[in-house]
């Protein structure tokens, strides 16, 4: 068995170049962010002395530092500081954690179900134990507010509940006597190494989406966390030590555009998961199936909602605003563009009303209703695209651009902002955005509505809001859309129910969560067995020596054979015809018990003649075969 937390090499080299004596191993302890930017204390482990905290790679169960001593800062996007630098994992610690995770499944596929369920078990017990942390770094790192951090943690936790049942889930077919005597079963076996590329906007979730489920099937793991939000996924990695995962089980690795084009390349890996940008979406998807690898590729956040004259004011305002500036707009479920059937004057009033209520400020702040954006650069990029609305002709109806925060004048703050009399002809509403823009258009009847919808190019989901029955039908059944909503805006779906992207915000053939996320990390064998034994002429048993044990079920070709009465003919085949003594039928002693000239049981396959009589079956004299005699 494995040795769960001591690292067991039968090399002293991972790989030629990669040493572990030369490595420098390390626990990595929880991130905590300084809002004041202190260095540590002496009190502190050595290895926190460095300042800033330098995340590492996680090969084989050791935390490692990387060789080469180019990093990427990881800055808090409210206070500009630095929380942590993430090193480009070189080539050769990436075949290492290859060869880590590779090395680790021979084992780890053969564990039984019920140990990767107690792993799991702890495992979920430790993630709430220390959701503080968590959320915390998550605030710190990505700028979401806490409470939008904590209910990100319980979005990851839902699916590691969810694979406590991974027996019941994994269970295979069974189906006895196909054939006479003959078995066959389907068993879901692991795949070998999985892959995850993650995102900024969940840096918890997305890996919880992910890794859980793939190793609780047999699989191992290597994981690459976005490089502007890293710590989350290392304290899962610590986490996932203490709760008993063997050496190399999941392995972490760091980068960008190179690390996640060695992930898409190598030959090892068997499936990729990556959310992320459409670039490099799409990228990876050009990769991976050339390399005969699956890849569910989730990109190209975009949301629309279609308000009906007759929709409950109250009830839809409050899901707009919350669907559309909740978190800055940083989630792949945001609604972006809402579709309003009629006059919208009335609507945007109200929406600027509740949008001027949320309050901007620091994701650590108490009352913050939304944080900043991830980067400046973000915060150029949706400042760009506002312009490029407002020269388009958009009407700007309320500006967030020039919003300022007490205390974080260098945060990457954006209020929410409005734009109305989107045509559909305009482009720059067509991309992902990201950030807390709502784009309003408006249609004359709900098929125009629907026409607008399906002919974006990024689609996730889309909602209506109405209190009539018929047009909430009519919307579900004529939009093309693969996540609809109804009086409800489009959070991410429970683990057991599919992440259903639509068009080019989808690229891939397995989706994520639901029953096809056991599709896409196990593979189906079909076992056909045939336990048999036939008598000897030395009164021994052998096993039969046919290549098809169906073939004994398949029906030859049928004559027809006069009574003695010559009034009705008997359906025989020719396998039944046999010597000059009579037609005969070969039958095993073992199948049918009975002396000489003693008739055989009635079966359901027997022909019986014109009185309802089966004819008598008997052994003839001399013959060493049973016979019909007609």
């Amino acid at each position: 068995m494995f040795t769960m937390l001591k690292p067991s090499y039968d090399k002293e080299t991972l790989l030629p170049g990669i040493q572990i004596k030369q490595m420098i191993v390390r626990r990595l302890k929880t991130l905590k962010p300084s809002s004041e930017g202190t260095q540590p204390s002496t009190s502190e482990p050595s290895w926190r002395k460095n300042y800033p905290l330098r995340c590492p790679n996680f090969i084989g169960g050791r935390f490692l530092d990387s060789q080469p001593s180019v990093s990427l800062d990881v800055i808090n996007p409210a206070t500009q500081q630095v929380v942590s630098q993430v090193p480009l994992t070189t080539d050769d610690e990436f075949k290492a954690a290859v060869f880590a995770a590779k090395r680790a499944f021979r084992l780890w596929r053969d564990t039984s179900v019920t140990l990767r369920q107690r792993i799991m078990f702890k495992f979920q017990e430790l993630i709430r134990r220390d959701i503080d942390k968590l959320a915390f770094n998550i605030t710190a790192e990505q700028g979401k507010t806490l409470k939008d951090a904590y209910n990100e943690v319980q979005r990851g936790l839902e699916m590691v509940d969810h694979v406590l049942g991974i027996a019941r889930i994994h269970m295979g077919d069974f189906f006895p006597n196909i054939s006479n005597g003959v078995d066959s079963y389907s068993i879901r076996e692991p795949l070998g190494i999985c892959a995850g590329i993650c995102s900024f906007d969940f840096p918890s979730m997305i890996p919880l989406w992910m890794f859980p489920f793939a190793i609780s099937c047999g699989n191992t793991f290597i994981l690459k966390p976005s490089e502007k939000s890293p710590g989350a996924c290392m304290i899962l990695a610590e986490l996932a030590m203490e709760a008993g995962l063997p050496n190399g089980v999941l392995n972490i690795v760091h980068g960008t555009n190179d690390i996640v084009n060695s992930i898409c390349g190598d030959d090892d890996i068997k499936v990729v998961s990556i959310f992320g940008s459409d670039a490099s979406g799409m990228h990876a998807h050009g990769i991976c199936p050339s390399k005969g690898k699956h890849v569910q590729a989730n990109i190209g956040a975009k949301n629309y909602a279609i308000v009906m004259p007759d929709a409950n004011m109250d009830a839809t305002l409050n899901a707009l605003v919350e669907a559309g500036f909740g978190a800055a707009g940083q989630r792949c479920m945001t609604i972006n563009t809402v579709v309003f059937v009629g006059d919208s004057s009335s609507w945007e009033d109200k929406l600027v009303e509740r949008a001027k209520v949320l309050k901007v400020n620091a994701g650590t702040e108490p009352g913050a209703n939304l944080g900043p954006v991830i980067s400046n650069q973000a915060k150029e990029w949706i400042s760009r695209t506002i312009q490029a609305g407002i020269d388009s002709g958009a009407r700007l109806v309320l500006d967030g651009r020039e919003i300022a925060v007490s205390k974080y004048e260098m945060g990457n703050f954006i209020g929410p902002t409005i734009l109305a009399d989107i045509k559909d002809d305009m482009e720059f509403h067509k991309e992902e955005i990201l950030g807390p823009v709502l784009f309003c258009m408006q249609a004359g009847s709900l098929d125009e509505a629907i026409c607008i919808v399906n002919c974006s190019k990024l689609c996730i989901g889309a909602s209506i809001f109405t209190s009539s029955g018929a047009a909430a039908r009519k919307f579900r059944t004529e939009i093309e859309s693969r996540q609809v909503g109804i009086n409800a805006v489009l959070p991410a779906p429970l683990p057991f129910f599919l992440l259903t992207d639509s068009r080019a915000s989808f690229s891939g053939d397995i989706s994520v969560n639901g029953k096809d996320i056991l599709n896409f990390f196990t593979q189906i064998k079909t076992v056909t067995q045939q336990w048999k034994d036939f008598p000897t002429s030395e009164g021994t048993f052998m096993a039969s020596t046919s290549n098809d044990p169906l073939a004994r079920d398949r029906v030859p070709p049928a004559f027809d054979i006069q009574s003695s009465d010559g009034v009705s003919s008997l359906p025989v085949h020719d396998r039944d015809l046999s010597n000059s003594n009579g037609v005969s039928l070969a039958l095993q002693s073992k199948d049918f018990q009975c002396s000489d000239v003693e008739s055989l049981g009635e079966h359901s396959r027997d022909v019986t003649n014109s009185s309802g009589i089966s004819p008598a079956m008997a052994v003839s004299e001399g013959s060493s075969h049973w016979a019909l005699n007609f």
